[in-house]
């Protein structure tokens, strides 16, 4: 009875071990995923502010248009 017992003990802590080290590989696989999607946030960001100011900078340079008026 005791030698059941015992089975039964290490095959549920064998199964309790995968789990745990399954939790970890997910924990460090979602904490890979946001930080690529920091990164992606973060350039897309940059691009965008880059092209904001090179049209800021286009617009103040672009001589002003004078509406006739008749």
């Amino acid at each position: 009875m005791n030698d059941q017992i015992s089975a039964a003990r290490r095959r549920a802590e064998l199964q309790l071990a995968r789990t745990r080290r399954r939790e970890a590989e997910v924990k460090t696989e979602q904490e890979q995923e946001r930080d690529a999607l920091q990164e992606k946030t973060a350039r897309l960001r940059a691009l965008r502010l880059a092209k904001e100011a090179a049209e800021t900078a286009a617009s103040e340079e672009a001589p002003k248009k004078r509406v006739r008026r008749s």
